[in-house]
């Protein structure tokens, strides 16, 4: 039997922010609302997050009167250096999501890794796009 490999999309970012405010970004409802999954033409509304391992988080932005729900779990929280987590768009199949933070002197480094199904291979560089957009949307949600 054989089992097609995930397919891991890389994007890194470095941040002028502490690796802490970084990592909090991503967990924190008020914040993560700004620029977690949310778009420049739509209206986030909804985001809840349950900040823990076993938790779960639900998006909801409405594009072109169309609501798009991004969900997932949490699998693995370890501030300020990684978050790991399950996620979908509108029901689709899941993929892994892993940031890992490392703290520098000044600011953090990012990998953000993606491990996206076989099947969504023709989607990898779009995907890398909507990663590297939203890592851009998170440095300006911190102001830096």
């Amino acid at each position: 039997m054989t089992t097609k490999m995930h397919i891991r999309v890389k994007v890194k970012r470095h941040f002028d922010a502490p690796a802490e405010r970084v990592f909090d970004a991503w967990l924190d409802p008020k914040t993560a609302g700004k620029w977690f999954f949310a778009t420049p033409m739509g209206q986030m509304m909804k985001a809840d997050i349950e900040p823990r391992e076993g938790g779960a988080f639900r998006m909801v932005d409405r594009r072109d009167g169309k609501d798009v729900e991004h969900m997932g779990e949490y699998l693995e929280i370890d501030r300020p250096r990684r978050l790991v987590f399950m996620f979908s768009v509108d029901g689709s199949e899941s993929s892994r999501v892993i940031v890992d933070i490392v703290p520098l002197a000044a600011g953090c480094d990012v990998t953000l890794t993606n491990e996206i199904p076989p099947a969504w291979a023709e989607h990898a560089e779009r995907t890398e796009q909507g990663w590297s957009t939203m890592l851009d949307a998170l440095a300006a949600s911190l102001g830096k």
